[in-house]
């Protein structure tokens, strides 16, 4: 019998719908696996096509701008908000309105147009953690925004305009609703128990056991509970960290099961489109007892059609159980 189940954090139910339960091969999706060919932009040689970048990872004797780098942040070129002006809160009757500032960046995660995180040299990604870290430590010096989402679109029917690997932030003048529910619901549970909500979900589902995909000394990866759709994976800190940021000036552990996750999605799943968003502590608010920072990431295997748009439900076909299973069993 499907099940009704509820995210024990923001209160979000999910239908776990075991009668259309689904198998990793039972998924049709087109593989974000790189073609061959065409004009690149984030390609070495054409950085004269990019905005001038914000951060490059590169030899002191290369010139900013120019080949030579192993990662490089720029401007988005058509970006969704706008870095310099003011805010200019209006309201016009019951509509409230701003002008539309923040920054909108690009972090091309590599030179070679053919890699990806999965498959890039283990330094490497953890190079991408830091320009996110050393980005999102920028950004906050604006008092201005009040958060930054950094993301990753991973193929086209994931987003990804481009198919050289890249990834995004967008600093806000606002809290985004999603996570301002989520950081609400941690504060709420903070004052009833004075615990951690993240922290004992990690810890009970540590002992459970059943929805752990893989861990290392300092992250876990879980199938969550109340997954919304099919191998959702969310990757924690064991320890309470609050924001995003590199525990003993030291990515090398999160690096390794980011790697790992997406390589067993790779495997398993026929190297999936995906998706994966950082929720952070607000800035200005980074130290706190009550909210614990993690990655989400949903490969791009079913639709959002009228039931979900309408209730606000998601069907999920495959239970996080079993998705967490199939992860454990892949060889890599």
């Amino acid at each position: 019998m499907s099940e009704l189940r509820k995210d024990p954090v923001t209160g979000r139910w999910v239908i776990i719908s075991v009668e259309r339960g689904k198998r990793p091969t039972d998924f049709v999706s087109p593989s974000s696996q790189r073609k061959k060919g065409g004009f690149c932009p984030f390609c070495p040689g054409n950085e004269y096509t990019t905005p001038p970048e914000i951060l490059a990872f590169r030899p002191p004797d290369t010139k900013p701008n120019s080949p030579g780098w192993g990662l490089r942040v720029m401007p988005n070129k058509f970006p969704a908000l706008q870095v310099h002006g003011d805010l200019n809160k209006m309201g016009e009757g019951v509509f409230d309105m701003m002008n539309g500032i923040g920054a909108h960046e690009v972090i091309v995660e590599t030179p070679e147009h053919f890699q990806s995180l999965s498959t890039m040299p283990l330094k490497a990604v953890e190079d991408v953690l830091w320009a996110y870290y050393f980005r999102l430590s920028d950004l906050k010096g604006d008092e201005r925004f009040k958060y930054v989402m950094i993301f990753k679109n991973e193929g086209e029917v994931a987003g990804a305009s481009l198919e050289h690997t890249h990834s995004q932030l967008i600093a806000l003048p606002i809290i985004p609703r999603l996570v301002k529910e989520e950081i609400d619901a941690s504060r709420r549970y903070y004052e009833f128990k004075e615990r951690c909500i993240f922290c004992d979900l990690i810890n009970q589902e540590l002992e459970d056991g059943r929805r752990v995909i893989y861990q290392n000394g300092g992250y876990v990866a879980l199938a969550p509970f109340a997954s919304r759709l099919p191998f959702e994976t969310w990757i924690f800190p064991k320890a309470h960290e609050p924001h995003f940021y590199p525990p003993e000036e030291d990515f090398s552990g999160l690096a390794d099961i980011l790697q790992k996750v997406l390589r067993q999605m790779d495997r398993i799943l026929d190297i999936p489109p995906y998706n994966f968003v950082i929720h952070t502590s607000i800035l200005h608010d980074e130290i706190n007892e009550y909210y614990h920072w993690h990655l989400e990431l949903i490969p791009k295997l079913t639709k959002i059609a009228g039931f979900e748009w309408g209730s606000g439900f998601y069907i999920n076909p495959t239970p996080p159980e079993e998705a967490a299973r199939f992860m454990r069993e892949a060889k890599i």
